[in-house]
């Protein structure tokens, strides 16, 4: 008598099986409901202040029309881009949450049984990609909208136009959220990079706001310097979702093409240092 031994069947790996997985187990963090929440209901209370504020100060100094820099404000559209106010602000709290996305699983040493269960590890990061994009997305989205709906009361108060379909709200709407989605993968590419939560929220951070101020200062040495800003990633943003407020002399195409190259280029170098260095 011959007995035959089975071998285990190992099942497929298939790329929205690995898509299930990494968002199983993004949405089972803890962080990432506090980082959402932290988001919209920030950014819908900077848009109802920013609305209040500028309807009091609109109805305090009367005509502003004829005062040197306050002319943008009499702008039908003014007051819808105060909706974006906030927009900084969730482009940092949800591109920390792109860092912790990647590099979470280097910190708790996860990364092993997850290369282990898709070897393929490009496969592995364009699930977290698309799965990045999909929830920053939507999540900026709907903070607009909120957004909208909670600070037209007030603007009404101040006779002041909120129009859901005009140009600078939508700006605002689908602008602002690509602004979100280009942070949010800055920060998934700097988890990769450097596998270390706390250097890629630094990093993060002194991008946006440390970045901006050196290139300023050194600007008034350097003219040149002054181009430059305006394709770092805060001016890239706001520019887009807030011309009027944040103006700047790049055309569109030109803006597009900045917010393409700090996606591409650092998910790139993610790419090839993930292909090439050990798991562990």
């Amino acid at each position: 008598m011959t007995t035959q031994i089975q071998t285990p069947r190992r099942g497929k790996v298939t790329f929205g099986g690995v898509l299930r997985s990494e968002a199983i187990r993004m949405f089972s963090l803890k962080s990432t409901a506090i980082l959402l929440s932290i988001a919209v209901v920030l950014y819908v209370a900077i848009a109802m202040g920013g609305t209040w504020g500028i309807g009091s100060l609109l109805q305090s100094m009367g005509d502003v029309s004829q005062m040197e820099g306050m002319g943008a404000m009499t702008h039908p559209g003014f007051a819808s881009e105060t909706i974006g106010s906030g927009l900084v602000f969730s482009q940092l709290i949800l591109g920390v949450l792109g860092v912790l996305l990647f590099s979470g699983e280097f910190t708790t040493g996860s990364a092993v049984s997850t290369f282990l269960a898709s070897p393929q590890r490009l496969r592995v990061m364009s699930a977290k990609i698309v799965l990045i994009v999909l929830l920053t997305g939507v999540t900026q989205l709907a903070s607009s909208l909120l957004a909208f709906v909670a600070a037209k009361p007030i603007a009404e108060n101040y006779n002041l136009t909120l129009d859901f379909g005009g140009e600078s709200f939508q700006f605002v709407l689908w602008y602002g959220a690509l602004a979100v989605i280009m942070t949010a993968l800055m920060g998934l590419a700097l988890g990769m990079m450097l596998r270390n939560s706390a250097g890629g929220i630094t990093v993060l951070t002194g991008v946006f706001f440390v970045l901006p101020i050196i290139t300023s200062l050194l600007g008034m040495l350097a003219d040149w310097l002054n181009n430059v800003s305006a394709f770092l990633p805060y001016q890239l943003g706001l520019s887009l979702a807030t011309p009027l407020s944040v103006p700047t002399e790049l055309e569109l195409w030109q803006q597009l093409t900045g917010v393409a190259g700090w996606i591409v280029i650092p998910l790139a170098l993610g790419a090839v240092l993930l292909a090439k260095r050990d798991i562990k």
